[in-house]
């Protein structure tokens, strides 16, 4: 009997895989074997200016050196624009997207939050910034203009986390309305990702606790879409010796580096054992 259960792992080919990327891909291939299930390749290239071929490439390398072997993919999400554009416009048809032309700066005067470039920060988009309601329902194309999802304000959106325990954000307090189309004609990750997902069949979301907020967002493109959300699985993040989380300008750590060392997979699980946050000197 095949297993129902259906993963994915998700690079995005901006740059090097690091530690934290790893251990999350790791997890993500281990949970779908343990459970004799599919696991999909997934390459979120919608950046097309930041993405790059020779990533991809290190990106593979670095799963294959690592183990990881996927039943599907990979599947490249620039070449999926239709599955993208048929979920703005369902979700466009609930009344619950509207065109905005505001500026994060405008946001941050609106939201009085001068410190939004402190790590995990958010600016909140405020109400006073929406449009009357109806704005942009007569519209047949998401193309020239962003698009925000508006959001319940005062609503707690609940979700159990496999890693995490109990989770819960409330709309209009810890994030916004959120953008789910760019001006430059390209689905915002939110969107992408739920489409994406649903499309696929993903049974359980194995990613870094970064996104945990990400979640609550993407339960409301859900329930919008009417659609069973997966299972969450959000992995705790993997930090440089200063305490910050790993981003991909960490070079002394990543795989490839790693690699060039002489350093073999087993002796980097080593170095990463533990659930909690993790801080790794270079």
């Amino acid at each position: 009997m095949t297993s129902a259960y259906r993963g994915r792992i998700a690079p995005t080919p901006t740059g090097a895989l690091h530690l934290g990327h790893a251990r999350t891909f790791h997890v993500g291939w281990q949970r779908a074997r343990e459970a004799d299930g599919a696991l999909v390749l997934r390459i979120e290239d919608l950046d097309q200016v930041r993405c790059r071929p020779e990533y991809v490439e290190q990106s593979l390398d670095d799963l294959r050196w690592m183990g990881i072997a996927w039943t599907e993919g990979p599947v490249y999400q620039s070449q999926r624009s239709e599955v993208y554009r048929d979920a703005w416009h369902r979700l466009h048809a609930t009344g619950l997207l509207y065109p905005s032309d505001v500026s994060r700066k405008e946001v941050r005067d609106a939201a009085h939050a001068p410190h939004d470039d402190e790590e995990g920060a958010e600016l909140v988009f405020p109400p006073c910034l929406r449009p009357p309601l109806g704005a942009g329902r007569d519209v047949v194309s998401p193309d020239g203009v962003a698009w925000r999802f508006r959001v319940p304000d005062g609503e707690t959106v609940t979700f159990h986390d496999a890693r995490q325990g109990p989770q819960a954000f409330t709309a209009g307090t810890d994030f916004g309305d959120f953008v789910v189309w760019r001006k430059d004609g390209v689905p915002a990750y939110e969107l992408a990702v739920v489409a994406d997902d649903i499309e696929m069949r993903i049974t359980e979301v194995v990613r870094g606790a970064d996104l945990l907020k990400s979640t609550a967002r993407q339960l409301l493109i859900y329930r919008a879409l009417q659609a069973s959300p997966p299972a969450w699985c959000h992995e705790s993040l993997v930090r440089d010796a200063d305490g910050r989380r790993l981003a991909k300008r960490h070079q002394a750590l990543a795989l490839r580096t790693l690699r060039e060392r002489g350093e073999s997979w087993a002796d980097v699980q080593a170095g990463m054992q533990g659930d909690a946050d993790r801080s790794i000197s270079p």
